[in-house]
């Protein structure tokens, strides 16, 4: 079963299922396809990270997020950043950075490459070209796609090259228009054909460094040339009798997940209301300038988890989990896009060096070729030596807040995928919390904290993509998150 944030991302997923394929085919077949279907959120110029579980093998994190450019450059060298408020739908705004400034070294190619090498079943070539006549045949925009469209027109806006892709006549795309990109589809082709060489060392790699310089960022020859996927172990954290595998140091998100599921642990029994807050306000603060610096050191998980003491107890992800029981769960992300299309490739890259949930201590802290420490975290939770769920979201800071109530709703209320994603969400964040309907703010009525009450479900609160397997049967449940769009398919 295949659970992503599009039904075409899905069923590219289930297809390869279908006709035999194992989890990580189908995880990067419904990559491939996100690229077209959902171009906003992910794409050949993003990153992210990928976890594998077989059964009877440690599972494994692939690394092949966005890294601090500038090797050879210095990084004052560069156009100021652009920031672009984006409004969710009144209820709360954030600033994103955009511009060639905020263009980070991609991983995508490279991340797809590895896992290929690693895990794949299947030719790439095969896994691409349906992805790539869909990018020259176009794809139909759907309700949420639109709703992403219109919530980033201000950087859409900012280049023409980029308005040309999404505003083509000079108004944005809407429902039921159709969003095509065929140079995309020749650069998804030639991913398959070629591998990721061309993207670091070849040909594409120069396009893109060429035209970025030519905008005075500082992504170079020497960053895509140094980058690779990296293989981590996962990080560990006990939850009500079961492994939760998640990601790592030097990514922030899979540490602060597992230190609130710790906190929550230490008591029996389904968490209220003020628990899940209080475990969500405890790894907010815990994110401090000596935190971030930390996560690049050797051994920084041990020694984060360890000396807490009593205390311990515009992203798209897929989650598969196949026949065998191996899971797969793959969460990419573009940031919003910086805006900057590098013509005749299809490549929107990222805007992650823009990203102030990424950057709290100033924009291009971060040395040439240091991973960003994302929130992104993908998750397998295992029960009685096999996969229990398999998830993943997207959503900024609100990721940790999504997974963490996600798992709650399976592991403590035995609720289906469905049935748990539909439920409503909370998140803490710079001394507010957020609700969305069905909250019940009444518990709160004593909590010092401002609450901002949202007047409907919102994507703001994250696009969980998840997979579940009866630990006693084998039985599989998915679900996509109804706040992305998303969807599952059996293959």
């Amino acid at each position: 079963m295949v659970a992503a944030g599009h039904p075409l991302t899905a069923q590219a997923g289930a297809d390869v299922l279908g006709a035999g394929g194992n989890a990580v085919d189908a995880a990067v077949a419904a990559m491939l396809t996100s690229w077209v279907a959902e171009p906003l959120l992910t794409g050949p110029g993003a990153g992210g990270y990928m976890l594998v579980s077989e059964p009877g093998e440690a599972p494994v994190l692939l690394d092949f997020f966005v890294a601090s450019p500038g090797y050879g450059r210095d990084p004052c060298d560069r156009a100021p950043l652009v920031p672009v408020e984006v409004d969710f739908g009144g209820d709360a705004t954030q600033v994103f950075h955009v511009g060639a400034a905020s263009c980070g070294t991609y991983g995508n190619p490279a991340g797809i490459e590895t896992a290929m090498r690693r895990w794949g079943s299947v030719a790439l070539s095969d896994l691409a070209a349906p992805a790539a006549a869909l990018a020259r045949d176009g794809v139909v925009v759907n309700h949420q796609q639109a709703e992403v469209i219109h919530l980033l027109e201000g950087i859409l806006r900012t280049t023409p090259q980029c308005e040309a892709v999404y505003a083509p006549a000079g108004g944005l795309l809407n429902v039921g228009d159709r969003w095509r990109d065929e140079g995309l589809g020749d650069t998804i082709e030639r991913l398959g054909s070629d591998g990721a060489a061309p993207f670091y060392t070849g040909d594409i790699a120069a396009a893109v460094v060429q035209w970025i310089a030519d905008h005075d960022g500082i992504l170079s020859e020497q960053d895509l040339r140094r980058y690779q996927a990296i293989e981590r172990v996962p990080l560990c954290v006990r939850y009500r009798g079961r492994d939760v595998f998640t990601n790592p140091p030097p990514s922030a998100g899979g540490i602060l997940l597992a230190l609130a599921l710790g906190r929550l642990n230490r008591t029996p029994g389904p968490p209220s209301l003020q628990s899940i807050l209080a475990a969500m306000e405890e790894a907010q603060d815990e994110r401090t300038p000596e935190f971030l610096d930390g996560l690049a050191e050797e051994g920084f998980s041990e020694l984060f988890l360890g000396s807490l003491g009593s205390r311990m107890g515009a992203t798209t992800h897929v989650s598969v989990i196949d026949g065998a029981g191996r899971a797969c769960s793959v969460t990419c992300t573009n940031g919003e896009g910086s805006g900057v299309v590098v013509p005749g490739t299809g490549m929107h890259v990222n805007n992650i060096m823009g990203e102030e949930d990424l950057s709290p201590m100033g924009f291009h802290h971060a040395p040439a070729g240091r991973r960003m420490p994302s929130m992104m975290s993908p998750t397998v939770v295992t029960a009685g030596g096999g996969v229990h769920v398999a998830l993943g979201s997207s959503g900024s800071n609100r990721i940790r807040s999504a997974l963490l109530q996600t798992i709650v709703a399976v592991v403590d209320h035995g609720l289906p995928a469905a049935a748990a994603l539909a439920e409503p969400r909370v998140h803490y964040e710079g001394g507010v919390i957020y609700a969305e309907p069905g909250i019940p703010l009444d518990e709160l009525a004593c909590d010092p904290h401002e609450i901002k009450a949202f007047r409907a479900k919102s994507m703001f609160f994250g696009g969980v993509q998840a997979v579940t397997r009866d630990p006693a049967t084998g039985e599989l449940n998915g679900a996509g998150d109804p706040r992305r769009g998303g969807v599952a398919r059996a293959g």
